[in-house]
């Protein structure tokens, strides 16, 4: 399988995806993305929980 192949078959799922399951993984992306950018190492869980009540409001 070359790279290319296997990016696509990764991203496939959320580009698929609805807008709204796209929204929350975006947001749980940029969350995780700034936490390891702060290199903080507490539990994402209940930020993750406040995402995906705020989508589904």
């Amino acid at each position: 399988m070359t790279k290319d192949n296997n990016i696509d078959e990764v991203q496939e799922p959320i580009i698929s995806a609805t807008p709204e399951v796209r929204q929350i993984i975006e947001r749980v992306w940029q969350l995780e993305k700034s936490r390891i950018d702060k290199k903080i190492n507490s539990h994402i869980n209940d930020d993750i929980l406040t995402i995906v009540k705020e989508a589904v409001r």
